[in-house]
């Protein structure tokens, strides 16, 4: 093989690594993954597919990285994967029937919003915590209940829908609004974050494969898998060990990273 055609493999598989990375931490790693596709010619709803389908070993492996806390947010992983799992669904049912356009114009606002509610989310969970009666407040001590269950539940089903259909930053919203409903600390949310995530890749790289198996590139969707678990692996170490005001302050950079790349 010439370096000419071994430069976009590596160049994919590094893509694979610093989105696994990302996402594991903050989310976005789409941002990396998808234009790079697009660099080395891939077809947009190719590139969109396989990068879906690649990263998934990234979510687990940070899931694995995650999974003492993720084994405390036990009950309420119950509670709101299935609402993942249907949003997952529906948004990939909705990429195979409708234009990119239809998103085009919300995804900037979705993602601005995000970056608001996590630069805000402690206040409001210092009320949530009063009210569920928490001592000590929220980032000390997590209340596993839910003061609004059924907008929780919407919230959660909508950004499934979203990560399904395209889902880059998926991640800085579902922080953003865990943390606006939720009485948990900043990693406890981080954590409930890649498990709901992860099962939303699954659903909608089930419906992915079914539909459309034909146009994904099972070379890319290696590649990228065995980037992105060992980047997840990596992610998950570093993610774990940051304070939440540094971790806050990362998701705020790379949710403001993606939004400039969107709009620009």
């Amino acid at each position: 093989m010439t370096i000419d055609a071994l430069l976009p493999l590596i160049a994919i598989f590094c893509a694979g690594l610093g989105a696994g990375f990302i996402n594991v931490i903050v989310g976005s790693g789409t941002l990396i993954t998808f234009p790079v596709l697009l660099m080395f010619g891939y077809p947009a709803l190719t590139a969109n597919m396989s990068s879906n389908l690649g990263l998934i070993a990234g979510n687990f492996s940070g899931v694995y990285g995650y999974r003492r806390e993720i084994a405390h947010l036990k009950p309420l992983v119950k509670k709101l994967l299935p609402a993942s799992l249907l949003g997952g669904v529906t948004g990939a049912l909705l990429l195979l029937v409708l234009p990119s356009s239809v998103f085009d114009f919300a995804v900037p606002i979705l993602i601005l919003l995000g970056i608001i509610m996590v630069v805000i989310s402690p206040m409001v969970q210092k009320r949530t915590a009063a009210k569920l009666k928490v001592a000590g407040g929220a980032g000390h001590h997590d209340s596993l209940a839910m003061a609004r269950p059924a907008l929780t539940f919407l919230t959660v089903a909508a950004l499934g829908l979203y990560g399904g259909y395209f889902g880059a930053a998926q991640g800085v919203l579902m922080v953003g609004s865990l943390g606006m409903l939720l009485a948990v600390s900043l990693q406890s949310l981080n954590a409930l974050k890649n498990a709901l995530v992860a099962g939303v890749n699954v659903v909608s790289a089930i419906i992915f494969v079914l539909f459309t198996g034909d146009l994904i590139d099972w070379t890319v969707v290696l590649l990228l898998a065995a980037g992105a678990a060992l980047g997840g692996l990596l992610g998950a170490k570093v993610g774990r060990s940051l304070p939440p005001s540094v971790l806050r302050a990362v998701i705020v950079v790379i949710g403001t990273i993606a939004l400039i790349n969107m709009v620009v």
